[in-house]
């Protein structure tokens, strides 16, 4: 458990989505606040957040990956960002980074760039052209669809194919022993309890949003509801340090923190979108060829927290 808002350079590095190397890279750099706690070094979360923030003031935080383990210097980050062959894979989830390192070594692959984007910007980002590959787990509360029906009004004349990656459960952090008896999203509304919440954009945020508006809620009425926190992880040590009582996030994520429990809520969809102009491309046949893999099915099995069952299907066409 993280305590008193100080994580380690790993720490860090699991919020951020990066390497351990490019922390202690951005704290040389003094782009990233630290201090010394005895012999070991340690970053505020507030000073991570803030971080975030600005990165995404101005362009996403992006680094190489196949192997999340090695540091790129940013001179060949800048080379490769002029080279017409750029290619960028978008969102937040670790598939990603196994994906990226797959990608790197198949005989028609490609090193490619990861932006780290919520599910909402990252199929706009691919709508824009910014971006090759996107990847969403947007709820739809109409329909009871997941992505599907967004990419269809997000992407409009744009034809795509939907790929999926894995299942996960979605639900409530809370306290050790739950002392606040949670159980649904009823007690959102409680006067007694405070929220952490997620950036507007990412999938976890929307799935609140859409049973907020079902419910008939405002969201500012809701008790922590403007504080908002960009990744799984901070919300869930934010729970653990008594901050908030309540955050939401995916059930693979609470088990990396100590002192929360997990109240499963809703099973979602973590899908791939592409552009189907793009599906005769060397690299975009090496991503097939790879997810659909017993190589990579097995490497994510050991992660843990996925419903591999339908990975590398087609489960729609727009």
């Amino acid at each position: 458990m993280v305590e008193n808002k100080a994580l380690t350079p790993q720490e860090v590095a699991d919020v951020l989505k990066i390497s351990k190397s490019t922390v202690y890279d951005l704290i040389k750099r003094r782009e990233l606040n630290a201090y010394r706690a005895g012999k070991k070094l340690r970053v505020d979360l507030e000073d991570v957040e803030n971080y975030k923030n600005k990165t995404k003031d101005s362009k996403p935080i992006t680094t190489f990956s196949p192997d999340p383990s090695n540091y790129v210097s940013s001179l060949i980050y800048e080379k490769m960002q002029h080279r017409n062959s750029s290619f960028i894979i978008s969102g937040q989830d670790l598939i990603l980074d196994v994906l990226c390192r797959y990608l790197d070594r198949h005989p028609k692959g490609i090193r490619a760039l990861r932006s780290y984007e919520g599910s909402y910007n990252a199929i706009y980002a691919l709508y824009q052209g910014e971006v090759q590959v996107a990847t969403a787990h947007m709820w739809d509360g109409k329909t009871g669809e997941y992505n599907v029906p967004f990419v269809e009004r997000m992407l409009p004349g744009t034809p795509t194919v939907i790929i999926r990656l894995a299942s996960r459960m979605q639900g409530f952090y809370v306290a050790k022993g739950n002392p606040k008896n949670i159980k649904d999203w009823n007690d959102l509304c409680r006067s007694d309890i405070a929220i952490i919440n997620r950036e507007k954009g990412s999938g976890t945020r929307i799935l609140l949003d859409e049973h907020l508006r079902k419910m008939g809620i405002s969201g500012r009425s809701i008790n922590g509801y403007m504080r908002e926190f960009h990744s799984h992880l901070a919300i869930a040590s934010t729970v653990a340090r008594g901050d908030a009582d309540l955050g939401i996030g995916n059930e693979k994520a609470c088990l990396q923190v100590q002192g929360i429990d997990f109240i499963p809520l809703q099973e979602e969809q973590y899908d791939m979108v592409i552009k189907k102009e793009d599906l005769n491309r060397p690299a975009f046949n090496a991503i097939f060829e790879i997810i659909r893999s017993e190589e990579f099915k097995f490497e994510l099995q050991g992660l843990g927290g996925y419903d591999l069952t339908e990975l590398g299907k087609v489960i729609a066409e727009t």
